[in-house]
């Protein structure tokens, strides 16, 4: 499994955001369309029907950003050793907004962020501009997704460096 952009690529399946597991949220790409995952959003949206592909609410990596994320995790060590009682109080983790636009509407799914302290700034404006290259048209959506699984089956280890993800969006968008 590794993450490349938005993209959470586990053997052949491309997701925008984490893989979901059990009943999460996600949003999973196949040759047959946008796949919504999980409790409460469970639909198939064919790609001869999908007009628009795009994505919100994506954190953007920034130093105050990793600061926090350490402060956050920090604190919630200091508190869960500190606190004996179950007070109710959950971390979730980050999520995004994908919208999917269709000749019958509009549809927003969610899919948890897979980066702890969010995406560079370059490997989201990749990643948009590669999820509007899978709009384009049958033989490009097909391609381009052909690529992606077929890297993710050859690829061994965890995710690439920054550099590398960059490159590989860029080979992926054309």
């Amino acid at each position: 499994m590794a993450m490349v952009g938005l993209f959470w690529i586990a053997e052949g399946d491309v997701y925008v955001g984490a893989k979901p597991s059990g009943l999460a949220p996600g949003v999973r790409l196949t040759p047959e369309g946008v796949v919504a995952l999980g409790d409460r959003q469970s639909a198939l949206h064919l790609w001869e029907d999908v007009r628009a592909l795009t994505v919100a609410d994506v954190p953007v990596k920034s130093l105050m950003r990793q600061v926090g994320v350490v402060k956050d995790v920090a604190l919630g060590m200091v508190a869960n050793l500190a606190l004996t009682v179950d007070t109710g109080l959950t971390d979730e983790a980050p999520m995004m907004t994908v919208r999917v636009e269709t000749r019958d509407g509009d549809h927003e799914l969610t899919a948890y962020v897979a980066a702890a302290v969010g995406y560079s700034p370059a490997e989201v404006d990749l990643s948009r501009a590669l999820l509007s290259r899978l709009t384009e048209g049958a033989a490009t959506m097909a391609t381009t997704l052909a690529a992606m699984s077929e890297w993710g089956r050859a690829w061994e280890g965890g995710s690439p460096r920054g550099a590398q993800r960059e490159e590989l969006l860029r080979e992926w968008v054309g």
